[in-house]
């Protein structure tokens, strides 16, 4: 039991604006910050929360509290585990009481991040790779970077430390395989602690020097780790981030080092995934101007263009600096370009201007066709922002299309970004759940058509096609990803347990369909029910069943 010392300890730690907005969009209204409730579905923001009483408040639905309670409510935690949860992403040990005695929980990443640092003293590799690019062993030390040693070496540690191995687990350090045997997560890479905006260690990224097939890995999905909404080394640049007003997001670790190195302390990343909507409220802090310092090649302006459109129909400002010829932010630091990337950094292109110049130009204008599916498209960009943004920008879309202003008919200028446009008349979340997820990370499409087809998707077929196909500018697939409420699954063991449910209930209504079928033969009817009720089985036992 946790005792009451130190709840009213962390409690006195805590903000509750920090909190709140880690979940969600606060925007400051007076004293107090303000937003749509999360725990009510509601067009007009009447949950209020007040800074100095350190309490939040919703006048739709009545629900209020302190830090402890809306991470409760939000997150679906009894008391001591949303205490714990803060307690870790505020670095703060609570004490417990178990039969008179007391015991604390132990900082089991801190020290195994403490091994790694020194282990990377002892590594001439990865001491000479650090070198080759360029960081100062003051960085070194600044962003904790060490070196993770084989597997074993790791697991013998953590025996030697008398750390908790359910702990190792649950904190993504160890996984266990399917034969029960405990590994490493991190295995001969060179280390990136990731921290929480609150500065406790909550996870690691990996960068492998001796040839691994993944060239960076993270952490798994836990508790504590959510790499949607981290930014890496976001602990380090906000005081510059609120001084300056200003926020870049790099795509790796080694540019957020150099940056820093360089001076431009206000540099975050994101962790080895596509900013989402779950950066937002992290983003919003101090509202700052945001800036996308990117690769310049096509995966490069992808992201950003995804970025873009994210962030501009969310009413951020800033813009995108793309890096081309196969040079990074840490490359140029390290040629000794620090000029040119300041100015580089100071002439972003604005989000709404190259979003509009990406989808335009992605179309043969030559053709009138093509001309008239790019001015539909940016219409209905346009329509995600608000109604002056929307008048402002109508001449120069027209001008990127070579059309009159007149044909840019916008019609009802309110502003959808707060309503995601409609998929379909009938909306499945688990199936766009899927289609969401191959979006983000298309490394997995492969495996997850190992089990699912198209025809597996009663209302979202063509969404799940366009995704499989990664259409850049399907409006629908816009439309999914700018929907808050369709979640992504995390991690493999999120995926497989999806992919479970969802096969286990599509092959419950083929089975029925099959029990109803008067035009197959007997044999025929037979031989299928044997063969859906074995895959049910095997789904139920927790056994992924291929196609076929």
């Amino acid at each position: 039991m946790i005792t009451q010392d130190s709840i009213e300890a962390l409690k006195a730690r805590l903000d509750i604006v920090d909190v709140v907005g880690s979940y969600i969009e606060l925007k400051r209204a007076g004293s107090s910050f303000k937003a749509p409730c999360p725990f009510h579905d509601e067009k007009s923001p009447s949950f209020v929360v007040n800074p100095t009483r350190q309490k939040y408040h919703c006048f739709g639905c009545g629900a209020g509290g302190d830090s402890i309670s809306f991470v409760m409510e939000y997150e679906k935690l009894t008391y001591p585990e949303a205490i714990e949860k803060l307690a870790a992403s505020v670095n703060f040990t609570l004490h417990y009481t178990d039969g008179g005695a007391q015991k604390k929980r132990s900082n089991l990443l801190e020290t195994l991040n403490e091994w790694y640092q020194k282990l990377l003293e002892q590594n001439k590799t990865a001491q000479e790779y650090l070198h080759e690019r360029g960081i100062y062993a003051s960085s070194v030390e600044r962003f904790g970077i060490g070196y993770a040693p084989a597997s074993a070496e790791t697991l013998r540690f953590l025996e030697q430390r008398r750390l908790p191995s359910a702990e190792a687990i649950e904190q993504g350090a160890i996984g266990k395989g399917d034969d029960g045997r405990l590994f490493a997560r991190f295995i001969e890479r060179i280390t990136f602690p990731i921290h929480s905006p609150g500065g406790a260690i909550v996870g690691f990224g990996g960068r492998t020097i001796t040839g691994h097939q993944a060239k960076y890995v993270n952490s798994s999905q836990s508790a504590i780790f959510n790499k949607s909404r981290l930014l890496y080394a976001y602990h380090l640049a906000r005081e510059a981030i609120y001084r300056r007003r200003e926020i870049i997001v790099t795509e790796g670790y080694l540019d957020v080092v150099m940056l820093h190195q360089a001076g431009f302390t206000h540099a975050v990343a994101t962790l080895g995934t596509a900013l989402t909507a779950e950066h937002l409220p992290l983003l919003r802090k101090g509202e700052p101007k945001v800036f996308l310092a990117y690769d310049g090649d096509k995966a490069g302006r992808a992201a950003a263009f995804k970025a873009s459109k994210l962030l501009s129909a969310s009413g951020f400002d800033g813009g995108v600096v793309l890096f081309e010829g196969g040079l990074d932010p840490a490359d140029m630091v390290k040629n000794a370009q620090t000029e040119a990337l300041n100015t580089l950094l100071h002439r972003p292109i604005p989000f709404i201007e190259f979003v509009i110049a990406e989808m335009i130009g992605s179309y043969d204008l030559q053709d009138p066709k093509a001309k008239e599916s790019a001015l539909h498209e940016g219409i209905g960009f346009l329509k995600t922002l608000t109604p002056l943004l929307q008048e402002e920008y109508r001449p120069y879309l027209a001008s990127k299309l070579g059309v009159s202003p007149s044909l840019i008919r916008l019609g009802n200028t309110q502003n959808t970004a707060a309503k995601p446009i409609s998929l379909s008349s009938h909306e499945d979340t688990e199936e766009l759940s899927f289609v969401k997820t191959i979006l983000e990370y298309p490394h997995i499409t492969d495996s997850i058509l190992d089990f699912l087809d198209v025809s597996m998707f009663r209302h979202h077929a063509p969404e799940f096609e366009a995704a499989i196909r990664a259409e850049p500018n399907n409006p629908r697939l816009n439309a999914l990803m700018m929907n808050n409420s369709i979640r992504v699954f995390e991690g493999d063991t999120g995926v497989k347990k999806a992919l479970l449910t969802f096969l286990e209930n599509h092959y419950t209504r083929e089975l029925k369909k099959i029990n109803t079928q008067n035009t197959i033969s007997f044999d025929q009817k037979s031989y299928l029910i044997r063969q859906l009720r074995d895959k049910i089985a095997r789904l139920k036992k927790g056994e992924l069943v291929p196609l076929g």
